[in-house]
């Protein structure tokens, strides 16, 4: 009996930890990360930044600043805050794939590329791409959460929905994964 209740309890864990750490399938569904705009601004619109491209100034910027863990990084301009959030709403963004929108106009942006872990700088270069954005909802706003690269400048596709999802507010749909089935079995069975 001690071995069915353990399996019951480690079913529910995975059962737990699977849904709290899935993706969520379209854009502007509630997050399951609090601070993830936060993050984001404080990792893509600082301020500060320095106004070329000279890789010292940007070493010694992300030396001071955090970041050395990370082998590429984009920062938007700050004043540009707004237009970014933009992209998560149907004036500013199309739908992409997943939780990912896609601007309707393009950004111009720095991108950083380092060495994990050293902060050498391998290279600086300017962009002037379509931003593709992880956009969730949070505090009742949908916004971006997760910067994610466009190497092929994939550009919108003008047949696809706004950004903001029409089911704003609403919780994901309910899906039956296999883990599911397999909690609801042992429950069954078990349960009496």
């Amino acid at each position: 009996m001690a071995s069915l209740g353990a399996l019951l309890s480690l079913s529910i864990c995975l059962l737990l930890g699977h849904q709290t750490l899935a993706k969520n399938d379209a854009p502007c569904q509630r997050s399951k990360w609090n601070n993830g705009f936060n993050t984001f601004v404080k990792r893509h619109i600082r301020s500060g930044t320095p106004q070329g491209l000279d890789k010292n100034d940007w070493e010694r910027y992300i030396r001071n600043n955090g970041g050395c863990d990370r082998p590429t990084q984009s920062f938007l301009h700050p004043s540009e805050l707004e237009k970014v959030k933009a992209v998560c709403s149907s004036q500013g963004g199309k739908t992409y794939k997943e939780n990912l929108c896609i601007s309707q106009q393009k950004f111009s942006f720095v991108t950083v590329r380092s060495e994990q872990g050293t902060c050498g700088i391998r290279s600086v270069r300017e962009e002037n791409k379509y931003l593709i954005l992880a956009c969730e909802e949070l505090d009742n706003q949908c916004l971006p959460v997760h910067f994610e690269g466009n190497p092929q400048d994939i550009k919108p596709d003008n047949n696809a929905r706004g950004c903001q999802d029409p089911q704003k507010g609403k919780a994901p749909s309910f899906k039956m994964t296999w883990l599911w089935l397999l909690s609801i079995l042992v429950i069954i069975i078990y349960g009496h």
